[in-house]
């Protein structure tokens, strides 16, 4: 890991770089006033009962769990949330032709309403502008599911076949899709830098981006507020607000 000004330093690997891949967590989307998960003033950390919510057992067995989470959809700050400095300076690298591919954990779509290329997005647990129907597989707009329950329709079902519906993201006990992580895996493998964004690096198997990069003799550089489990593989560690320090990194490397 580098002793100097990390900053200088992410700057100049950046700008050396031909195939940054970047992969980004719930930290960057922080900045436009959607909450992470398992920060300190994450939404489990506030409200343990609302990760019920988020396990698939527990959404499929119990219609109280279902109408928690919708009533938590119609609620939620995702909605109004526009993408912030980092979500911009990561359109910005892209614009410089260094941007291979981004993978991202989030399911707020907003890298791709910052401007970044939907091509080069690789959504490994969906996105919550969709929903589908767990029997059928159906899959529609978000928003009109939400107005059946501002209607009144407090666990709204299938108008095809009577289905659970359910966001369209991964949800915990769900099997992720292997077409996507693997587009994931091989885009790490390729990568002659990583820059993580915003994860603690903790949920499998998209954490091992990290150190497939790192075997394949890429740099890698992490961004993000508080420690991760895999700072020890990297080159540059930028502890810092992410946003701003983002924005400064790939601008700088612009010029």
């Amino acid at each position: 890991m580098t002793t100097g000004d990390p900053v200088e330093e992410a700057r100049r690997r950046i700008d050396a770089a031909r195939r940054v891949v970047v992969l980004t967590g719930a930290g960057i989307s922080t900045d436009s006033g959607i909450p992470d998960f398992r920060g300190p003033k994450g939404v489990w950390t506030r409200n343990p009962a609302a990760e019920k919510q988020s396990t698939i057992q527990h959404y499929l067995a119990d219609p109280e769990v279902r109408k928690a989470a919708w009533r938590s959809r119609l609620d939620s700050p995702a909605w109004s949330a526009e993408p912030n400095a980092g979500h911009r300076a990561l359109v910005a690298l892209e614009r410089r032709g260094l941007l291979h591919a981004l993978v991202t954990q989030n399911i707020d779509e907003l890298h791709q309403r910052a401007g970044s290329s939907p091509d080069k997005v690789i959504e490994v647990h969906g996105s919550m502008r969709r929903v589908m129907c767990w029997q059928c597989g159906r899959r529609a707009p978000m928003e009109e599911a939400l107005a059946r329950v501002r209607a009144g329709d407090a666990d709204p079902h299938c108008r095809d076949c009577g289905g659970i519906l359910k966001s369209d993201t991964i949800s915990f006990g769900q099997a992720l899709v292997p077409d996507v992580i693997d587009r994931a895996m091989t885009a790490a493998a390729e990568a002659d830098l990583l820059l993580a964004v915003g994860t603690t690096l903790q949920v499998q198997p998209v954490a091992g981006m990290v150190p497939i990069a790192a075997r394949a003799g890429a740099q890698v550089v992490i961004v993000n507020d508080q420690p991760t489990a895999m700072d020890s593989l990297a080159d540059v560690v930028l502890r810092s607000k992410i946003g701003p320090v983002l924005a400064e990194v790939c601008s700088a490397a612009a010029d």
